[in-house]
């Protein structure tokens, strides 16, 4: 489960690996590093018959980039966040779920029932849901951590203690939201302004780093880092002194979702395990694990009772507002991938 996948491992290493589980009663799945128990996969095991196969990665860019380069029809389902789901349903990367396939559909909250980037819930389900912002050690800084100028206005002391996510898409709506401009801009001057802006952050960052967001911050690497809410939960219990800052300028909200991929070669499989974890005791393993909200009804029975009341899940008063990644337009994309591309040069 720890064996994390980049985007620079080969596909056809991903394409192997996957394949040795295609068989009848067996499911292979594509999913983030450290994400679900393997209690959790054993017990669906246990009830189906049905091995499951699982390959990870670090973010959902790696994700795209390995199943573009040819491991679609190799996995069943895969767990892409909300914005991901919009562009690989835009690509034609996923199946659409039949009209009673899933027996506990009504499950799902209601506010996550019909979601802007999968309406009617055609392609996917809810797995977990929360927000991406930075954790600071306040043993080695006292200052205000509630303010984006941590990443990209970084105070002296926290110069060359910075780890930023290897995640293209969250970076560039933090720093939207730190400059107040559009995620998806086509303004000339913000554009020129937004990369200018990284270009000169960078200089105090240590790292690009997401599958060790919460080790380089429990070992004092670095003093400061962007991280998910609950992988800042695990570090804080590993390093009392760590806090999740809530920056005042907004943070990212994100829904992760169990989609069914196209040309799954275990459909049938696939379809009894989005099921299985439409079932609030199954989903609430994983919260319980992750350290995330879920997005299902008749779970709280089955929560640890310190989750919801973790500080990481209960942003300030005076807290910015959450924003979730936004879909840009073709050619927008583009732009936005170049100032990616000079940014990690």
């Amino acid at each position: 489960m720890k064996n994390l996948l980049k985007t620079s491992v080969a596909s056809l290493a991903l394409i192997t690996g996957a394949n040795a589980a295609v068989a009848e009663g067996q499911l292979v799945i594509y999913h983030w590093f450290e994400y679900m128990p393997q209690e959790l996969l054993d017990q669906f095991t246990a009830e189906t018959g049905i091995e499951v196969t699982m390959d990870t990665y670090d973010s959902n860019e790696a994700m795209l980039a390995s199943l573009k380069a040819g491991a679609i029809g190799t996995y069943d389902v895969a767990v892409p966040g909300d914005y991901m789901v919009s562009i690989m349903a835009g690509e034609g990367m996923l199946d659409t779920i039949g009209d009673g396939e899933l027996q506990n559909k009504g499950n799902i909250a209601p506010d996550w029932a019909d979601p802007s980037f999968d309406p009617g819930r055609k392609h996917s389900i809810p797995y977990q849901w929360g927000s991406t912002a930075f954790a600071v050690d306040t043993a080695k800084y006292t200052g205000d951590i509630n303010t984006t100028d941590i990443l990209f206005n970084t105070p002296e002391e926290l110069s060359g203690k910075v780890n930023v996510l290897d995640s293209q898409g969250e970076v560039t709506a933090l720093a939207s939201l730190h400059m107040g401009i559009p995620q998806c801009s086509t303004d000339r001057e913000q554009l020129k302004a937004l990369n200018e802006m990284l270009q000169n952050a960078k200089v105090h960052w240590a790292s690009f780093n997401s599958d060790t967001a919460k080790e380089v911050l429990v070992s004092g690497d670095v003093a400061a880092g962007m991280i998910y809410d609950g992988f800042a939960a695990k570090a804080r219990a590993e390093l009392g002194s760590l806090q999740y800052a809530f920056p005042k300028e907004g943070y990212v909200a994100w829904m992760d979702n169990v989609v069914l991929l196209k040309d799954a070669p275990n459909r049938d499989s696939a379809i009894k395990f989005m099921d299985f974890l439409l079932e609030p005791e199954n989903i609430a393993a994983v919260s319980n694990f992750a350290r995330y909200n879920n997005g299902l009804n008749g779970v709280s029975e089955f929560l640890d009772a310190d989750l919801l009341a973790q500080p990481e899940n209960n942003p300030p008063a005076e807290a910015g507002t959450p924003a979730f990644v936004e879909v840009c337009n073709e050619e927008t994309q583009a732009v936005y991938d170049q100032i990616w591309t000079n940014l990690k040069k």
